[in-house]
């Protein structure tokens, strides 16, 4: 006899499989409804989709099938009158709303699209998705060198970045003793949300923000508009050459895990030489178990990974990797603790 409660296995974990591979089509409706700025049109209030097509100059009958799937995942909701209007969720598809993500949406949809694709070619041969797409058109570049000679690709992943660091700032700001430091530097700091929040919750400390061009000179209008500007000095170079000496405090968030251990090493190398020797160095990253598990919170850490594996062949790190890593550019660990939900805040300070 046939055995139902095995069929009714094969049958939950086919499904749940099928689950996960088929909604590859949730980001690329977001990402849609994010670059037609579906979310600013319909902020006033609620808007038929012949309307919004007209407005977005897109075909109507696809864009009303495009509003009802987004129906579905709780974007936009459907009216009785057949118009169509914004979820709380999709408020946060608004260009400039508190807690947006609509430039996050855009560079995982469009910008890095392509890299998720190339995952068995990246685990094959140890290089990233990134460069094994574009090698293919002979026009890669190392790290974030692209972004020099693509200003409209450069403003989508700054901005990304920003909004990502913006929902994690009072947390990080509330979960570490900055006021121990009168003198802090953002080291790849991008457009300065972190450095901003520091700065404003500390009114005696001064700050120093160091990117790329392409990150800091965007970033003076945040910092005016945060009202610090006049307490925070704005440095362009790389991390690699050198970085602003005299800080008491550098922090680093989100930057050391975008980079393989050899570079990894080298940056902080260049730090630790900037570093007086009662300076400290606080890096918030995430923190990968020993050991996966299944479960929401571990998928979140493996998407980290991977995503990390696919744009960079570089990997998130474990506390042994973080303090091996450390050890090897001339730093030694003083702690390790949560700083928000998500990220570990990693003291260290100069070795011998």
């Amino acid at each position: 006899m046939p055995d139902s409660d095995g069929d009714s296995d094969v049958l939950a974990n086919a499904g749940r499989l099928l689950e996960m591979v088929n909604s590859s089509w949730m980001p690329q409706a977001l990402r849609t409804a994010a670059e037609l700025g579906l979310a600013d049109l319909l902020a006033p209030g609620p808007r038929s989709a012949a309307d919004l097509a007209e407005a977005t100059s897109t075909h109507a009958p696809s864009l009303h099938r495009l509003l009802r799937a987004l129906v579905a995942i709780d974007v936009v909701a459907e009216r009785d009158d057949g118009s169509f209007a914004l979820t709380p969720s999709g408020r946060l598809l608004q260009a400039d709303v508190e807690g947006t993500v609509r430039s996050w949406v855009i560079y995982q949809g469009r910008d890095v699209w392509d890299e998720w694709g190339l995952m068995l070619e990246a685990v094959r041969t140890g290089r990233s998705g990134r460069e094994l797409a574009t090698g293919k058109r002979g026009d890669w570049k190392p790290g974030f060198e692209p972004l020099r000679d693509d200003p409209e690709r450069a403003a989508i992943f700054n901005k990304a970045m920003a909004e990502l660091t913006r929902l994690n700032t009072r947390s990080i700001v509330a979960g570490y003793d900055f006021g121990r430091y009168p003198r802090v530097a953002d080291v790849g700091g991008g457009y300065g949300e972190l450095i901003a929040a520091v700065l404003a919750a500390h009114p005696d400390l001064r700050g120093v923000l160091f990117d790329l061009p392409h990150a800091t000179e965007s970033a003076r209008p945040h910092l005016e508009k945060s009202g610090v500007l006049d307490r925070c000095e704005v440095v362009s170079g790389s991390f690699f050459d050198e970085v602003p000496a005299g800080a008491d405090l550098y922090v680093m968030k989100s930057v050391i895990h975008d980079w393989d251990d050899e570079r990894a090493a080298e940056i902080l190398a260049t730090v630790r030489r900037a570093m007086g020797a009662s300076a400290t160095l606080l890096l918030v990253e995430r923190l990968m178990p020993e050991r996966m598990q299944p479960g929401p919170e571990f998928r979140a850490l493996a998407r980290a990974d991977m995503n990390m594996l696919v744009a960079h062949a570089a990997p998130e790190r474990t506390e042994a990797q973080w303090r091996r890593l450390l050890e090897s550019a001339g730093f030694f660990v003083a702690g390790v603790r949560p700083v928000t939900a998500t990220a570990t805040g990693i003291e260290a300070v100069p070795a011998g």
